[in-house]
């Protein structure tokens, strides 16, 4: 007779197997579809009849499914844990009502987004295939209801947790559903509540919504204003570039396209002085690149590469230095993923609009620079400590950049078919993915098509689900910001009565930046900055393609500023070396990537030069 924890055990594996083979199959259509319109398109205009709606709702029901699968992994962005605390009783009970507030609010959304779910239902639009468009959309409360229901699950290991989440749950509906004149008393420890669960743990896309709903309440909005911004979020037509980049990153990160690039680069840089400190930071910035974030390159990479230098002779505090700076560059690269994110961010107001093709090309001069500048400073040190270099091996060369041709042809697909006017930046981005799984699957043959792919999608899906759920979450608390709190007009009010001169909007632009790039994760940092920055750079004359380049270099400068730069925290946990270990080894990189962004600051010529000389009109 089987005992009930195996029966629940293989219940468990079983639905998340069903999570997994639902993600992977919607995955592979927002993949397909928008290939099926660029190569159609030479030939009549073949295409998918309503395609885009297709792909609009493909990348919805990433949105929230990967939402999901982020809550069963526990992968939701979050500000820090109840980790830190001893463990006792006062721990336990604390996470569980961190749990409750977060099912709360994650409850309260599901409701909201059952609201708008009826009322598309009385307009009784259909798909091509004859399905109502409402039925798709019931992924939104449904999939909101059972992240719920995980968070009162995960409060706790016995009943007695999950039953005190159970019961704080119901706390958000009281508060703003307050009778009127109660709430304009109870918004400000309403929002002080929020943050206290957001420091214990919740994540950040339940405190921004929580707040978000908070703000709408008291300011006699209705709770619907939530949803439809997510709706307006996914109309965005750059939004599907997001979960088709990510793939495409994971992917290559799965495979071993690390090790193709480590031996191309030790083949191009590894006979010259400081030539090992060279390949680290050029392998980096590519992988960073790949898989759109330097926390991924640290952890994958940061071993292999740290292995490396030590073997050549490099000091121990350099080589933390270097790994744990080379882990930030390669943002600017396509296919990053954060490029995406920040256009997307950026053209969500009305008045203010950047394309992401413009950021990637903008970006290449700066990318290129920052990496130089950390590889000349390991040339200097090389010079020093290597002992013995091989000799430049022609043959060498040429076989490793021969097996390393599929990885790198990856940003010359993305970049070359949007220049060129070929494929929207959408369509270059399903390419990149489709390529990617072609490459490693049946080519390279690193991954199984039938065995890892669908994890690897899911791996992808979590990321996907955790960010665009934290952007819907955004947009709605940036709406309340900028239309009815109008913050970016106040702060606007201040800078011009206090900051006469761009050059000191710029400097002081760089340190809020620098200082909320130490403390912020990168998605978090650009879902919530840039629509407050962009009025105030308007004011000043800065170009907005110029700003973005700024602001994503401070981000990479960020990443290893002390005290929480989120590059010292997983080289600490990787290496595990204390903290102020990692603050001293990374000090002079700080200087050198800072001298690297005021280049990048006060001379717009760098990145907004490219753009103009391709894109002339």
């Amino acid at each position: 007779m089987t005992d009930a924890p195996a029966l629940r055990a293989r219940g468990l594996a079983l639905l998340h197997r069903v999570e997994d083979a639902i993600v992977f199959a919607v995955f592979m259509g927002v993949i397909l579809l928008p290939l099926v319109d660029a190569v159609g398109r030479p030939f009549g205009g073949f295409h998918v009849p309503g395609g885009a709606t297709y792909l609009r709702h493909g990348v919805l029901w990433l949105s929230f499914l990967g939402g999901l699968l982020a809550t069963r992994e526990r992968k939701h962005l979050q500000l820090s844990t109840t980790e830190f605390l001893p463990e006792g009783k006062a721990r336990r009970a604390l996470r569980a009502v961190v749990y409750g507030a977060s099912a709360g609010i994650a409850a309260l959304l599901a409701k909201a987004s059952w609201a708008v779910v009826a009322v598309n239902r009385e307009t009784a639009e259909t798909l091509t295939v004859g399905v109502p468009e409402w039925v798709s959309e019931l992924v939104m409360p449904v999939g909101l209801g059972l992240i719920a229901l995980r968070f009162v699950l995960q409060a706790g290991e016995t009943w007695a947790a999950r039953l005190t989440a159970l019961a704080v749950a119901p706390v958000g509906f009281l508060l703003v559903y307050a009778p009127d004149g109660v709430l304009e008393h109870l918004f400000w420890p309403g929002v002080g509540a929020i943050l206290a669960v957001a420091v214990f743990g919740a994540p950040v896309f339940i405190a921004m919504a929580g707040i978000a709903m908070l703000a709408f309440f008291d300011d006699g909005t209705p709770i619907v204003a939530m949803p439809l911004e997510i709706y307006r979020l996914i109309g965005s037509p750059t939004i599907p570039a997001i979960p088709l980049l990510t793939v495409c990153g994971y992917v290559l990160a799965e495979s071993k396209a690390s090790e193709r690039l480590v031996r191309l680069f030790r083949a191009l840089f590894g006979w010259m002085p400081g030539g090992v400190a060279v390949l680290v930071a050029a392998v980096c910035a590519v992988f960073t690149a790949f898989t759109g974030g330097s926390g991924v390159t640290i952890i994958a990479l940061g071993g292999l590469v740290y292995g490396i230098l030590r073997d050549g002779d490099y000091p121990e505090r350099f080589s933390l230095g270097l790994v744990t700076a080379s882990g930030s560059l390669g943002l600017l690269f396509p296919p990053s993923l954060p490029v995406i994110l920040y256009a997307v961010v950026v053209s969500s107001s009305e008045d203010f609009s950047v394309a992401a093709e413009d950021l990637y090309i903008a970006g290449i001069v700066p990318g290129v620079l920052l990496v130089a500048l950390v590889a000349l400073y390991g040339v200097w040190m090389g010079r020093k400590v290597e002992k013995n270099r091989p000799r430049f091996d022609a043959r060498e060369l040429l076989a490793s950049l021969w097996e390393s041709k599929w990885e790198l042809s990856v940003p010359i697909i993305v970049i070359g078919l949007f220049v060129t006017g070929v494929a929207s930046m959408v369509e270059a981005a399903a390419a990149a993915a489709l390529y990617s799984v072609v490459v490693e699957c049946f080519v390279t043959r690193d991954i199984h098509w039938r065995r890892d792919l669908p994890r690897v999608m899911a791996q992808a899906g979590v990321l996907v689900g955790a960010v665009l759920i934290l952007l819907a979450a955004a947009f709605g608390l940036s709406y309340y910001v900028v239309a009815e709190a109008l913050l970016p007009e106040t702060m606007l009010e201040w800078v011009t009565a206090h900051i006469e001169q761009p050059w000191v909007f710029l400097l002081a632009l760089n340190g809020l930046l620098l200082l909320l790039g130490a403390f912020l994760e990168i998605y978090s940092a650009i879902v919530i900055i840039p629509p407050v920055l962009a009025p105030l750079a308007a004011h000043f004359g800065i170009d907005p393609v110029h700003l973005g380049i700024i602001f994503l270099a401070n981000l990479e400068l960020g990443f290893i500023s002390p005290p929480v730069g989120l590059n010292l925290f997983l080289a600490a946990s990787r290496f595990e070396k204390p903290m102020v270990t990692l603050y001293r080894s990374v000090v002079p990189y700080l200087l050198i990537l800072a001298v690297g962004v005021l280049l990048i600051t006060y001379v717009p010529a760098l990145s907004t030069g490219v753009v103009e000389l391709l894109k002339p009109d």
